[in-house]
């Protein structure tokens, strides 16, 4: 087996520049950035620190190949002279599953059933098996995906999404992921000495996440991934790459997080989140409108992700209280407001240009994230 894989960090649409730097600060500096992924090389170790580690990515596979086919019997020879036996035991269990895109090997389940037959063979071959593969261990679940007749054979390293951190009980209706929350709090220069605010908390998902990164507390820590069972990673690395996260959280920091919310149950729910998350006592959580804000500090961080008034019903209300929001906050110049939301009009509603927009998916609804610049104090 050898020590260097090639991964792939995969993101949502607007994010990969931000996976790309995560990668490049644990370490590992050559990284190609693609729609919708971050492909790098690095030694084995990488999968259980990436996994802990990467805020911002959906899931880390591992590539085992790349080729272009045009036939079936092209992707099955491809796909066979591929070394699985350096990954897969002889009781892995390896479901396929597959996607293509733009290809003419257009039936993904047809695709699916090559890739499995073509990995069987292969391990019969190499574990010197003559009757079927049993499949009753540790889980190796493959993907094959082509795109324009380029066809990428990988191995889920995680499992769970990356975004499952493991302390949301419970959430509300239409719950901000987790790592796009860690995106739009990376995307700001926030520092964990400096006052920060979420006006729309929800189900507590932004908060929780600024106090993870001021702690710096690996957003995996408390959660299992599915490279973990795998016999080719010694348990060694993973008990190392724990350790290691442990010794650079930085429990001791004092964080000022606040999250408000106009639900009182939400308010809860996000108590009841933080608490499992360990930070029960980082974060002070308000029921109250945000219009309703009044600091009396000198500046810090507004981020927040408020309705969009998309259903028809809500929307004059939702655009109502941008406008009052707009208002309330033009009194504190020193302040730094990042908001998220798909309301083309928001700039105008708010009243006044963002500094700097990005373009974002918030699932697959496309947001702007408007990032108003406070003066200095």
């Amino acid at each position: 087996m050898t020590n260097k894989v090639t991964l792939i960090a995969t993101a949502a649409m607007g994010l990969e520049a931000i996976v790309a730097k995560e990668i490049r600060e644990l370490g590992y500096g050559e990284v190609t950035v693609e729609n919708g992924k971050v492909i790098f090389e690095a030694d084995i170790r990488a999968i259980p620190r990436c996994n802990l580690w990467l805020r911002t990515a959906d899931r880390l596979k591992l590539q085992v190949g790349e080729f272009h086919a045009y036939s079936y019997d092209e992707l099955f020879e491809q796909t066979k002279a591929l070394p699985w036996e350096q990954f897969i035991p002889e009781d892995g269990s390896f479901p396929v599953t597959g996607k293509s895109h733009k290809s003419k090997l257009y039936s993904v389940p047809d695709c699916q059933s090559i890739v499995k037959k073509a990995i069987v063979e292969k391990l019969k071959q190499k574990h010197g098996i003559a009757s079927w593969l049993q499949e009753t261990g540790a889980t190796y679940k493959i993907e094959v995906a082509l795109l324009k007749d380029k066809v990428s054979l990988t191995i889920d390293t995680s499992g769970a999404g990356l975004h499952k951190r493991g302390y949301r009980v419970n959430q509300g209706e239409a719950p901000l992921k987790e790592t796009l929350a860690a995106a739009l709090v990376k995307l700001t220069n926030w520092r964990y000495d400096e006052p920060f605010y979420d006006l729309f908390c929800g189900s507590g998902t932004i908060p929780i996440e600024a106090a993870l990164i001021g702690q710096n507390i690996a957003p995996g820590f408390n959660r299992s991934f599915a490279a973990e069972e795998w016999g080719f990673i010694p348990s060694s690395l993973w008990d190392q790459s724990l350790e290691e996260a442990e010794d650079l959280a930085e429990y001791d920091k004092q964080l000022t997080i606040f999250g408000s919310d106009l639900n009182p149950k939400m308010t809860e729910i996000s108590r009841e989140n933080a608490l499992e998350a360990g930070l029960a006592d980082l974060i002070e959580w308000k029921q109250m409108q945000a219009t309703d804000f009044h600091s009396k500090l000198e500046g810090g961080y507004i981020v927040s992700n408020p309705p969009y008034g998309e259903r028809i019903g809500d929307k004059q209300q939702v655009e109502a209280m941008y406008t009052e929001l707009g208002k309330v906050l033009k009194d504190y110049p020193t302040w730094n407001i990042y908001i998220l939301t798909a309301n083309e009009q928001f700039e105008q509603l708010f009243g006044r240009k963002a500094s700097k927009k990005r373009k974002l998916f918030n699932a697959f609804i496309r947001t702007d994230y408007y990032q108003y610049f406070g003066q200095r104090k």
